[in-house]
């Protein structure tokens, strides 16, 4: 299965750690950056400390809502 740039929408390959086409990343960031990102990132990996889904507990927390402002109060 493949996955879609980001930027561009070409095919990127399921096992890449980057949401991007090289052309892209390179694009945005330049060679050397890109490397060094795709390198940590795959590292990271490696490691085991790279995760796609967000932590359950942010997942779960109910967003408050802020009450409408009713202007300036004068006591």
């Amino acid at each position: 299965m493949t996955k879609k740039c980001i930027y561009c929408k070409s095919e990127v390959s399921s096992e890449s750690v980057i949401d991007f086409c090289e052309r892209c990343g390179v694009g945005v960031w330049g060679e050397k950056m890109f490397r060094e990102i795709v390198k940590n990132m795959e590292t990271a990996r490696d490691n085991g400390d790279l995760c796609h889904t967000p932590a359950p507990e942010k997942a779960l927390e109910p967003k408050q809502e802020t009450p409408p402002f009713e202007g300036p109060r004068f006591y």
